[in-house]
């Protein structure tokens, strides 16, 4: 490991604990920054409402850290934006926001619209799937926003269990065996080529706080490749001392199948190909099989190389800072 990464990792990896709630609400309110919640979410009906429960009981109502909770619905067939609306958050579908450009599949997608409807200074991502939900995942994240101006974007940290889905051991959780396309996809990619950032514990975790002023500079990938893009992409612009991590505890949630995950390494194998030399691809597609009744059977699918622009590169984002 770099010197450079050592360092960071002693002076920028804290614990959820280093900095108390009543700390938080004095920063906010000494610096007067607003602190927006994001969800993305699609199909999430079993969590989404927890989630957005306990951020509302603990992180509006007790203390008032959080000045909106925003659920963005990508297309849901489920009751995820019924369940949301109920548990107190504002909802949004997708499709409504920035109608002038078509929108397209993809977590990347959901995360740049979502600057559109939601006015924080700071922006906290939470994936929508969680179980046993804690308010650390909001408010350790956000705490060193709040706290430190020379801080822009923290990543949460956490244990990441493998929950043993059948057989005899059905239920057990297996410690560190979750993170699959991290360890095998993402890790070597950012050690090989962006060393800097190999101290990231969970470099491809969906929760996430950043400064607006960051996130509207930053391209988003559309799809899975979204959260290593913008590691790669803060390092270049406000570089490795900016960036920061907490450790939340532990983190559950549904997993992937292994031919969802393989479709997720394509992506982010991707987007890290664009941002090593912007090449081209001679076949952008992922071709994986399946076992049929003839054999086995391929399913070949787009990887995802769309990206869109910075935000602040945006008309309509631009008239509405300015209004």
């Amino acid at each position: 490991m770099l010197e450079e990464v050592e360092r960071w990792l002693h002076a920028r990896s804290w614990s959820a604990g280093d900095r108390p709630l009543q700390r938080l609400l004095a920063a906010k309110h000494a610096t007067g920054q607003s602190v927006s919640v994001v969800l993305p979410a699609l199909d999430e009906e079993a969590t989404v409402g927890g989630i957005v429960a306990v951020i509302r009981r603990e992180l509006m109502e007790r203390a008032p850290l959080v000045d909106e909770i925003v659920v963005v619905d990508s297309g849901s067939g489920d009751r995820t934006s019924q369940v949301a609306a109920a548990a107190g958050a504002r909802v949004v579908h997708r499709d409504a926001i920035l109608p002038r450009i078509p929108a397209v599949p993809g977590k990347g997608e959901v995360l740049w619209r979502s600057l559109l409807v939601t006015g924080g200074d700071i922006v906290c991502f939470v994936d929508a799937d969680l179980r046993e939900f804690s308010p650390d995942f909001v408010s350790g994240i956000v705490g060193p926003l709040l706290t430190d101006p020379d801080v822009h974007l923290v990543k949460a940290m956490y244990d990441r269990p493998l929950t043993v889905s059948d057989g005899p051991a059905a239920g057990r959780r297996a410690p560190g065996e979750g993170g699959r396309v991290t360890e095998l996809v993402a890790r070597p990619l950012l050690n090989l080529h962006w060393p800097r950032l190999a101290g990231f514990v969970q470099p491809l975790g969906g929760e996430y706080a950043a400064r607006r002023s960051l996130l509207e500079r930053l391209p988003f990938p559309v799809g899975y490749g979204v959260e290593l893009g913008m590691l790669v992409d803060s390092l270049h612009l406000v570089g490795l001392d900016a960036l920061a991590q907490v450790d939340v505890g532990v983190r559950v949630h549904r997993h992937q199948d292994g031919r969802a995950l393989g479709r997720m390494a394509a992506a982010i194998y991707r987007t890290a190909q664009l941002r090593l030399a912007r090449g081209h691809l001679v076949r952008p597609t992922l071709t994986q099989f399946e076992r049929g009744v003839d054999g086995f059977e391929p399913r070949t699918y787009a990887v995802d190389t769309e990206e869109r622009p910075p935000m602040a590169e945006i008309a309509e984002y631009a008239a509405r800072q300015v209004a």
